[in-house]
């Protein structure tokens, strides 16, 4: 494995959310990015981050403070989202460094969001889809939610599920995982 392409950024993020329709005006925007630095070749979670975002257009609701444990005063605390893509890029490598998610929302997310703000794009294009790889990996038939495949898997949930910085942890969890049965593509 090239030492220049050991680490790998586990991102998660959480966004502004509703029981049902937003309300008028409001759009899903992201107010929490988890992220976990996996060093591939150690095989090991190296460090956990997490980055509040200010929401714009939209607040906090009372469904999204029970899901993600955040309330509005906690996220009007956070950066802007412009500032947050600077930290991703400034402080994470993300332009340059591979990264992994659940699924696609989260890149999706981004793309959006981005485009919506005018923001630029902060990652690579080096992306992997952790549900896809982890669903063909143990021959699965449909694709699990994080909390099912670390009972899958046998790993414990660490932390709060729905809570960026450690569902990024516990995707990582993952990844390792993949990299110990050889079903990770860098490993």
């Amino acid at each position: 494995m090239d030492p220049a392409n050991t680490l790998l950024n586990v991102v998660d993020v959480e966004a502004t959310c509703w029981e049902g329709q937003p309300p008028a005006g409001a759009l899903s925007e992201i107010i929490e990015i988890g992220l976990t630095v996996v060093d591939l070749a150690a095989r090991e979670r190296i460090s956990k981050h997490r980055i509040l975002v200010r929401p714009r257009r939209s607040r906090v609701s009372e469904f999204c403070t029970e899901l993600t444990g955040l309330t509005q005063a906690e996220v009007d605390t956070g950066v802007e989202y412009a500032e947050a893509c600077r930290i991703l890029t400034a402080e994470h490598r993300a332009d340059s460094r591979p990264w992994a998610s659940w699924g696609d929302y989260d890149r999706k997310q981004f793309e959006r969001q981005c485009k919506a703000t005018g923001t630029r794009y902060p990652f690579g294009s080096r992306h992997a889809n952790v549900k896809l790889r982890f669903t063909e990996a143990r021959g699965l038939k449909r694709r699990p939610g994080m909390a099912e495949a670390l009972a899958i898997a046998g790993l414990p949930l660490e932390g709060r599920h729905h809570s960026g910085a450690d569902d990024a942890w516990n995707i990582a969890a993952l990844v390792l995982g993949l990299v110990e049965t050889g079903h990770w593509p860098e490993a």
